[in-house]
């Protein structure tokens, strides 16, 4: 930051501080102070970069105004990235260190958590639902790693996802007729395929009636539903108490009178719990990483098993058949579109160790195409879809 822009930032946070105002009022003050100038300190300045600078985020807040940018990383004060359409782009931003840790700061000030070295990574939410991850050294070699997941689609539909051509309106149908059924859906894919876009679009479909509940790790799925609860992580305190895991969160959550139970994403030995639920005959959905259908029935065999040697494979996996109904693939095409590859419905066989599953909808070049060999659900799947068909639910 130029010693004239510190000067001016200084200044209008001085008389914004005594005159209590806030936000259109202080681009006043931006200008009143500005006005003061000389004629050459005036020509470097830019009137929306100054209040950025004290009401946003700095030179980011363009970036996070921007509602084509997906994503904005920082790899050091002089790589500062975005992602476009799936696509990634070197910006021509260039931060100091102390940049970057003062909009650190400011993003986390709202939040009630923190990164210091005792806690050298953080996950939060910012205020208008854009998830932020920071790592910082000695971890990281040198530089603040932050990585800004913007949701460019609040309040994502299954319909709006159609039209972007994610999926077809025959697939977008049959998924919808899963939710209503009560169907236990998996969603599956890589980082940045869009699982938590589907996810909150396969939810806002849902009926109005169901009382959903979900819990993540930070808060980032966004629910029509009028009856909905989000619960979110909590880390531990500056004396390591206090911490709220997943775990916990699905306990509690059983306890709120859900009629449908998610889980954000998975990853450790919460999958357990999930599947117990889900055994007991409550709806449930959550996403993964995998890279196909085998791979994510595959995971959700192995990670109930961190939760302990006594948790053993002859109860989880005959547990995972039995439970799991459709798996969703997403991934993102060369172009960066974010895609839905297969749709498949879970038989209820295990062969060999193997979850068995087929497939429904799979994507043959451009289209995602109902496979013709698989007209027939099985038949654990088509009672439940059968017996939802002849109750009305709204």
């Amino acid at each position: 930051m130029s010693s004239v822009v510190h000067e001016v930032v200084n200044k209008v946070r001085l008389r914004a501080r005594h005159g209590g105002v806030e936000g259109p009022e202080l681009r006043h003050i931006v200008e009143d102070v500005v006005a003061d100038l000389g004629t050459t300190e005036k020509s470097t300045l830019d009137i929306e970069a100054v209040t950025s600078r004290v009401t946003g985020y700095g030179q980011l807040q363009l970036l996070i105004d921007d509602p084509t940018v997906e994503e904005i990383w920082i790899n050091s004060p002089s790589r500062v990235f975005v992602a476009r359409d799936g696509k990634s782009e070197l910006t021509n931003i260039f931060l100091s260190s102390a940049d970057v840790r003062a909009i650190v700061e400011r993003m986390l000030a709202a939040t009630g958590r923190r990164v210091d070295m005792s806690t050298p990574f953080v996950d939060a939410t910012l205020p208008d639902g854009s998830r932020l991850h920071v790592v910082i050294p000695d971890i990281t070699r040198a530089e603040w790693s932050v990585n800004i997941r913007k949701f460019v689609m609040t309040r994502p539909t299954l319909d709006a996802l159609v039209d972007m051509k994610s999926l077809t309106s025959t697939a977008a149908q049959f998924l919808v007729e899963c939710v209503n059924a009560g169907l236990n859906i998996v969603i599956a894919g890589g980082t940045q395929a869009g699982k938590t876009t589907f996810m909150n679009a396969l939810l806002n479909s849902a009926p109005a009636c169901d009382r959903v509940i979900t819990c993540e790790e930070v808060f980032e799925l966004q629910l029509t539903n009028p009856d909905w609860v989000a619960l979110q992580t909590r880390p531990a305190s500056l004396e390591g108490t206090g911490a709220i895991p997943l775990r916990r969160l699905v306990k509690e959550a059983l306890r709120m009178r859900p009629s449908r139970l998610v889980i954000g994403e998975v990853r450790h030995e919460e999958c357990l719990d999930l599947l117990v639920a889900m055994n007991s005959g409550m709806p449930g959905m959550c996403s993964l990483h995998a890279n196909g259908v085998p791979e994510a029935l595959d995971k959700m065999c192995l990670l109930p098993m961190l939760a302990g040697s006594n948790i053993s494979s002859q109860f989880v996996t005959p547990t995972v058949a039995h439970v799991v109904d459709i798996v969703v693939h997403l991934a993102t095409s060369h172009s960066g579109r974010r895609e839905v590859r297969t749709i498949s419905a879970v038989t209820g066989q295990v062969n060999d160790g193997t979850v068995q599953s087929v497939e429904i909808f799979s994507r043959t070049g451009s289209e995602l195409l109902r496979n013709p060999d698989a007209e027939l659900l099985p038949e654990k799947i088509s009672n439940r879809m059968k017996s939802s068909a002849g109750s009305v639910r709204t």
